[in-house]
């Protein structure tokens, strides 16, 4: 445990910061989840609802540096096209 005040402080923040990250990091993946449960079920409108959502919150974490551009390119270019051969 820290002594320093400043310290102390700064334990809080970095607590409070990873339950942020690691939020966004879940959220990330639930909605991986999520499309590719809806292209098994066939539904097409829910699946492009799903990805769109899926795609800002990638990106969103790909500007906070918790996932790099190449995972998120890779990620994005699998569902997008699963989403095309579903039709």
């Amino acid at each position: 445990m820290p002594n320093i005040k400043s310290s102390k402080k700064a334990v809080k923040v970095i607590a409070k910061k990873t339950e942020e990250n690691h939020e966004l990091k879940m959220r990330v993946k639930n909605l991986i989840k999520a499309c590719e449960k809806a292209i098994a079920a066939g539904n097409n409108e829910e699946a492009t609802k799903v990805f769109k959502d899926f795609q800002k919150t990638i990106d969103s974490a790909l500007q906070k540096g918790l996932i790099k551009s190449n995972t998120v390119d890779r990620e994005k270019q699998r569902l997008n096209a699963k989403i095309k051969n579903m039709k």
